[in-house]
């Protein structure tokens, strides 16, 4: 069979009407040949040379820029496109600085080991093509114990992640003296992905940081790369807590590109159910990998990548399952395995990868020529990252966004004038959530003490302090508060989720020979390796016999299952305390401080390929708890009398309305759907609604109180921050809640669907054929 180009294969498939009629852009972005820029004077001849030797002869403009503001010693942030060039803006200052005194140290942060590790290798690669005693080490949770002495001592150039800052160099400072009494350059990559309860950590962590390179001293340089993000001068400065020179103009060249946006077709139209997003990509990319095309697929879920690996591996049936030629990639694949893969990525061994957005970052997989994203990633941002990595500087590439059914995929494809012309999200973080702030307080009293008239973020520190000391964690001489507990602070909290333990996952198949063979973050071990549940790992099938949570372990066995499972919980929310409150018209409209309950109550087994549903399962686990912020409104029962539905139907409706407002609401904020999340229930935690199985229903919590009578009935629809303290999104929905019901009014009133659907209320099978009904109801009775 003769093979297609890349080229000749777009050619056909717009030939194609079936498939022409379900897209609904298709963009071709031309070539962009570049401006080019010369060194900034005074480049060491040998710098100059060895970046002369790789064909590097003049500087793309915005590289000439940044090291040029670099060079005079000013904070820095570079925000331009994928492949744009970032890495060298600071690798060319930071060589400089250790050529002209090689006492002159650096730190790099990358936000993964693998980013880390690949970044290691490319400044390796310029100091032997430089031919200087350079000394460059990664220093993470794995490297050795004999190591590490060395790497304290000699490295100039040490290169970790925030969460290794945060452990295990910041609190044992007086080991790194030599780092921190020279350190002239902090590099911090990828920015963008700073955001949320991992942002507010790590300006938490950068205080730290900056708070200990003043004991010594000395005041380092920051040097910052990001996507293109809408404030990237505001959250870097909110990031770093100082004023920083942005250079957000590309002199890069670009290949062209070609971005198709699908809406796959209709499979019923009265419930609106759409084809699914895998589907279309297994077919997509399967004929891309069978004309030679290297592709990589982005699913919005670990799940559903593991799902589509094993698809595509069928796809090419003579190949054996340990056959690299298509492979997953995810978060929980063991550390060499997923080197293996970038390997062969790099290589062109593995012609097709499925991704989470663990490959959206600058990791080095090569010259992929086509990108495919099963699902919208959640934001544009994110969106044009992953369409990024197929196509760099030359040739011609293609990325293809497929929309699954929901609200938020459905206007992005069906706006496409708002998707290519609108600015990216917004980064938000909130590093004075007082939760996060206190941990690194403690951090920092740990590492020095804190003395009178110190500052720490925009709290009152003495009182926080006074706080700590009332506690017994911090004990005051004078005018110095040192730190007395004997806890280890730095170890109690972890920079990215709620619980910092991982649960592993131990293949028990061959009695008496059990292996680790992948982990599991606290959080997802609830949902994915529960006891009865379907473990998937690269397209092989674990069924769960046992789930130790006390032990941190998982035990699974190598079965041939034809179906994965998908875990169902309820949520319950109890108002703690309102910080503002307001009436419009009959209802009340609430923002505070909320708890948060939920529970994996059973399962799911879904059949491959059909998605029929083959049965459920009970699961037995403990409740989950979080202390948050939420805006939430308060529907008086008068005014649901008058609409001609049972209490199932309106708590159908109540769903449905929730549901949309969800996802309005995340485009609103310009926010990813899962940093907010929902729930109906009695604001007195008395009752809330649960999906249990196959029926939904009310629910009288135990502690609450008694039955829900018909006076009882006053049913509050929750939005809240899916962060432990919240960071913002809540207090902002509570200004905006007019324009969110009015939005949704217009999606739901607009939607072609007849009785609901995934693009409006949510799928029928969860929220009944009632929804849309009522909730149009309940919506015109709020806007009297």
């Amino acid at each position: 069979m003769t093979r297609l180009t890349l080229g000749e294969w777009l050619a056909r498939l717009q030939n194609r009407r079936r498939f022409m009629e379900n897209v609904r852009a298709w963009v071709r972005t031309p070539p962009f040949e570049g401006r080019l820029a010369d060194f900034p004077p005074g480049i060491p001849d040998r710098l100059a040379a060895l970046f002369g030797r790789r064909g590097i002869t003049r500087l793309y403009s915005h590289q000439a820029r940044a090291i040029g503001l670099i060079r005079e010693g000013k904070d820095t942030l570079i925000a331009t496109p994928t492949a744009s060039g970032k890495t060298l803006c600071y690798n060319l200052p930071v060589l400089e600085a250790i050529l002209e005194d090689p006492a002159s140290r650096a730190l790099y942060l990358f936000p993964t080991k693998a980013l880390a590790q690949d970044q290691r290798e490319e400044f390796q690669s310029l100091i032997g093509d430089l031919k200087e005693d350079i000394k460059s080490h990664t220093y993470d949770g794995d490297t050795p114990d004999d190591a590490r002495q060395a790497i304290r001592k000699q490295a100039q150039v040490v290169i970790t992640n925030p969460d290794m800052l945060h452990t295990g160099i910041l609190p044992h400072h007086p080991k790194w003296q030599k780092l921190f009494s020279n350190l002239k350059y902090v590099v911090i990559d990828e920015l963008h992905v700073y955001r949320g309860v991992f942002g507010s950590h790590l300006a938490n962590v950068i205080r730290r940081l900056v708070r200990i390179c003043r004991f010594y001293g000395r005041d380092p340089v920051f040097i910052c790369s990001s996507a293109t993000i809408a404030n990237p001068k505001e959250h870097g400065e909110r990031l770093l807590g100082r004023r920083v020179e942005l250079v957000s103009e590309s002199g890069a060249p670009a290949a062209a590109k070609t971005v198709i946006l699908i809406n796959p077709p209709l499979v019923n139209r009265e419930l609106g159910i759409r084809q699914s997003p895998l589907t279309v990509a297994r077919k997509l990319a399967s004929e891309l990998i069978e004309n030679g095309v290297q592709t990589i697929v982005f699913a919005t879920s670990r799940l559903n990548v593991e799902v589509l690996t094993r698809y595509l591996k069928d796809r090419f049936p003579g190949r054996p399952i340990q056959d690299r030629f298509v492979s997953g990639y995810r978060g929980g694949y063991l550390p060499n395995l997923r080197r293996e893969i970038e390997e062969g990525l790099r290589e062109g061994k593995v012609m097709g990868v499925v991704s989470t957005n663990a490959l959206e970052l600058g990791i080095d997989i090569g010259k992929l020529e086509a990108s495919i994203l099963a699902g919208y990633p959640g934001t544009i941002a994110g969106t044009w990252q992953q369409a990024g990595r197929a196509g760099r500087r030359s040739g011609e590439s293609v990325a293809i966004l497929i929309a699954k059914s929901l609200p938020l995929d459905q206007f992005v494809v069906e706006n496409p004038d708002y998707f290519f012309a609108a600015s990216p999200e917004h980064c938000r973080i909130n590093p004075d959530n007082l939760l996060i702030l206190l941990h690194h307080i403690k951090s920092a009293a740990f590492e020095l003490p804190f003395e009178r008239g110190e500052s720490f973020g925009g709290e009152n520190l003495e009182e926080l302090l006074g706080y700590l000391e009332e506690k017994g964690i911090l004990h005051r001489v004078t005018d110095r508060w040192h730190w007395s507990a004997e806890s280890y602070p730095a170890g109690e909290v972890s920079l990215r989720s709620v619980n910092p333990e991982n649960v592993v996952v131990i293949d028990a198949t061959e009695t008496g020979n059990p292996k680790t063979i992948a982990e599991v973050d606290w959080d997802s071990a609830f949902t994915a390796v529960h006891e009865g549940a379907i473990y998937l790992l690269d397209s092989e099938t674990y069924h769960v016999d046992r789930l130790e949570l006390e032990r941190k372990k998982a035990y699974v066995r190598k079965v041939a299952a034809d179906y994965y499972t998908d875990a169902m919980t309820y949520t319950n929310v109890r108002v703690i305390d309102g910080f503002e409150s307001r009436t419009e018209g009959e209802v009340i409209v609430e923002h505070g401080e909320v708890q948060v309950v939920s529970k994996v109550v059973g399962y799911k087994k879904i059949k491959f390929y059909t998605s029929e549903n083959l049965g459920y399962g009970e699961v037995n686990l403990p409740e989950k708890d979080l202390h948050t912020t939420s805006y939430w409104f308060t529907v008086p029962k008068p005014l649901l009398d008058g609409i001609a539905l049972t209490r199932a139907e309106i708590v159908d409706a109540l769903s449905g309305l929730a549901y949309s407002l969800h996802h309005l609401a995340a485009v609103i904020l310009m926010a990813d759907l899962h940093d907010l999340d929902r729930a109906i229930g009695d604001k007195s935690g008395r009752w809330f609604v649960r999906y249990d199985q196959r029926q939904r229903q009310i629910v009288t919590n135990p502690v609450g109180g008694g039955p829900v009578g018909e006076d009882a009935f006053d049913p509050t629809i929750f939005l809240f921050d899916a962060y432990p303290g919240g960071i913002g999104f809540s207090g902002l929905l509570y200004l905006k809640h007019a324009y969110l019901l009015a939005s949704a009014r217009r999606l739901i009133a607009s939607c072609p669907c007849e009785v609901g659907c995934p693009a409006c209320v949510g799928p029928t099978l969860e929220v009944g054929t009632k929804a849309k009904e009522g909730a149009l109801s309940i919506l015109e009775r709020l806007d009297r």
